[in-house]
């Protein structure tokens, strides 16, 4: 082993310029690999991210109807105790909330617009979700029984009011009357997806409830754990402590992000075999002309006693040296590159068309120990599988014919 490795080691370098344009070939790959890996891991988590905290959270709790009819009908009783004693076990649950959330109209002075209610707890809500830190002008709700409203600021400009202004928020009533009141906008968030800001006017829970005589029922109850891929045992112990109810995790609610998340994971596998297929094509060029080049040489040594085996053994361990090294520096030119952009990429140019996709027109790249991984050995793997065929075209010459040639 220790006698091929080294006859494998000289021949890289009996061409340096051939040796050296293949690792650059194998080093792009792997960089590009990676590269790209990252990218779509930052596009994916910001997108989880953002669907988490724009008011989905890891899980939701409603009435068994709620979710096809989000209608006051289909409001359900404050946690029971059992379920409280889950809810507030700081090991398992980061932060929960219970909300009111109705369809609702929207009047100002001059327009009028259809929003989504949400009638909140301002201190359950910090950490959950974004609202608290997305207000840019005026101040966040005070308590449960706030007085004001806070909208978009998108929802603003289209209503052609602002802060301070009095807008009249209709909705409908447990009676299934017109319930109206007029709220001060106190408040003005900005986020970075314009329909969240056209969607959401917040109150305090209190203030709707009294609106919409509800007495003391909410809409749903929004849970945050620590940990969004790890939530069958909660959802276990949610679902036994609150039978009647309907308790799903992110993913059922928000759909979209799953199926964006699978699509995300189905173009990184076809880019990872695109970039193989092109790595193993100059790989084993690469191997095939040092074994042309070798041919007289190979039989010779078949001819002083040289197993066709260690012929095979040779031309492989001359592939994972290219392999090897190539690996290395497309790891650390990776790793170089993720340095540099800690930052985030910016696209603010696309804004745009990022919002409507739900993603942050700043990328922050995201590169899993999974990826590194896969990416590796895939390369380490399936080039030594496809140097086999080199490595025995080398092997099954006949020493008296290679050496004649």
């Amino acid at each position: 082993m220790k006698l091929l490795s080294i006859l494998a080691w000289r021949n890289l370098w009996r061409y340096p310029r051939r040796t050296i344009i293949i690792l650059f070939a194998i080093s792009l790959g792997v960089w590009s690999m990676l590269g790209m890996s990252s990218f779509l891991r930052g596009m994916m988590e910001q997108q989880m991210n953002n669907a988490i905290r724009n008011l989905v959270a890891h899980i939701q709790i409603h009435a068994p109807n709620y979710r096809d009819d989000p209608m006051i009908d289909h409001s359900m009783e404050p946690p029971s105790d059992k379920l409280l004693n889950i809810l507030n076990n700081n090991h398992v649950i980061k932060a929960w909330s219970a909300r009111v959330r109705v369809p609702a109209v929207l009047n100002s002075e001059r327009e009028s617009m259809g929003v989504t209610l949400l009638g909140i707890d301002p201190q359950q809500e910090q950490g959950l979700s974004f609202i608290a830190e997305a207000v840019t002008a005026g101040r966040y709700l005070n308590g449960i029984d706030d007085k004001g409203i806070i909208i978009g600021k998108k929802l603003a400009e289209r209503l052609e009011t602002r802060l301070g202004k009095r807008v009249v928020l209709m909705s409908q009533d447990h009676q299934n009357e017109i319930a109206e009141r007029g709220f001060r906008v106190v408040g003005i968030f900005d986020t970075q997806l314009e329909n969240v800001e056209t969607q959401f006017v917040f109150v305090s829970r209190h203030t709707a409830q009294k609106m919409l005589g509800m007495q003391n029922t909410i809409s749903e109850l929004a849970i945050l754990s620590h940990d969004r891929d790890e939530l069958d045992d909660l959802l276990n112990n949610l679902r036994a402590a609150a039978p009647r109810l309907d308790v799903q995790s992110w993913r059922i609610i928000a759909p979209m992000v799953g199926a964006m998340v699978k699509v995300f994971e189905g173009f990184l596998l076809i880019w990872y075999l695109v970039v193989f297929i092109a790595i193993a094509f100059g790989l084993v060029n690469t191997l095939l002309m040092a074994v042309f080049e070798r041919t007289r040489e190979i039989g010779l040594c078949q001819a002083l006693g040289m197993k066709p085996s260690w012929i095979v053994g040779q031309v492989l361990f001359e592939s994972l040296f290219l392999l090897a090294i190539g690996l290395i520096i497309g790891n650390l030119i990776t790793w170089g590159t993720l340095i540099l952009t800690a930052d985030g990429l910016d696209f603010s140019r696309y804004a745009a068309g990022y919002e409507m996709a739900g993603i942050n027109s700043i990328i922050y790249p995201v590169l899993g120990f999974a990826d590194i991984l896969i990416a590796n050995f895939l390369i380490i793997g399936l080039g030594l599988v496809a140097s086999f065929y080199p490595a025995w075209r080398a092997a099954s010459y006949v020493p008296v014919d290679a050496i004649t040639r």
